[in-house]
Formats: structure tokens, C-alpha cells, sequence
């Protein structure tokens, strides 16, 4: 099973996001090129998900509300 792509990860330059593995970005162990591949919110920006059809379904929307119980 692969694992979930994160909308927005914390440190997206630490990470190639080549295939599923997830490698730092020193190892590349998957081999497949001399760099590594960029997440998308570091080439189109925090709300790339939501242009086009990226096949994810978006995160729900975070409230910090206090409990009404």
C-alpha cells in the first residue's frame, strides 16, 4: 500500500518526491535522476491541490473552537 501524500508537509526540501518511498534528499535510492524531485507546493504554492485534478481529496478545514460540552 503507498503511502499518503501530505498536502503540506513541514520541510518539503528535505524529501525527493520522486515515487513512494520518500527518500531524503541525500539518499535517492530509488535512482531515478541526479536530483531530486520537487513536492508540488514548493514549484505552484500552498494551494496546489487545488487546481486541476490531483486525484487527493483535500484536508478538513483545522478550527481551534473552544468545546461548547
Amino acid at each position: 500500500m503507498a503511502k499518503p501524500f501530505p498536502l503540506h508537509p513541514k520541510h518539503p526540501e528535505r524529501i525527493c518526491w520522486g515515487c513512494d518511498r520518500y527518500c531524503a534528499a541525500t539518499d535517492l535510492a530509488c535512482g531515478n535522476g541526479a536530483d531530486r524531485t520537487m513536492h508540488p507546493a514548493e514549484m505552484l504554492g500552498d494551494d496546489w491541490y487545488e487546481h486541476g485534478d490531483w486525484g487527493l481529496a483535500p484536508e478538513p478545514p483545522v478550527t481551534d473552537e473552544p468545546s461548547t460540552a
